[in-house]
């Protein structure tokens, strides 16, 4: 399994916790974001945030607002408060997928103790 494929099944969780921590960004901050924090590690593609972005909005975890800049309409995304209530259930999810992997890959014999 390629690392891509275990980052896409993590992507609405990692949207909604930039959204949390940034209060709104739209697409194109999101995915510099990501890289930036990542060290490049992880590049999500706008072929996969967007539909990502359109199901949270549709949902109501999302709504966005529309402000012109530069001439040019821009999409923020912010979180709704349903959408921090579900960040934080994700979050604890994830967070104990992780340590659940971490025992999985690193098991401690009884001689570790």
């Amino acid at each position: 399994m390629q690392k891509n494929q275990l980052y896409k099944g993590s992507l609405s969780t990692v949207v909604l916790k930039l959204l949390t921590d940034n209060e709104k960004m739209y697409g194109y901050q999101i995915t510099r974001e990501v890289e930036k924090i990542t060290a490049g590690e992880m590049v999500i593609t706008e072929g996969a945030l967007y539909p990502t972005l359109h199901k949270l909005e549709a949902k109501g975890l999302l709504s966005v607002e529309i402000k012109k800049v530069n001439n040019r309409p821009r999409k923020y995304y912010f979180l709704t408060e349903n959408g921090k209530k579900e960040t934080v259930s994700l979050l604890n999810e994830m967070k104990a997928f992780i340590q659940n992997m971490d025992v999985l890959l690193n098991p401690k014999t009884s001689f570790d103790v």
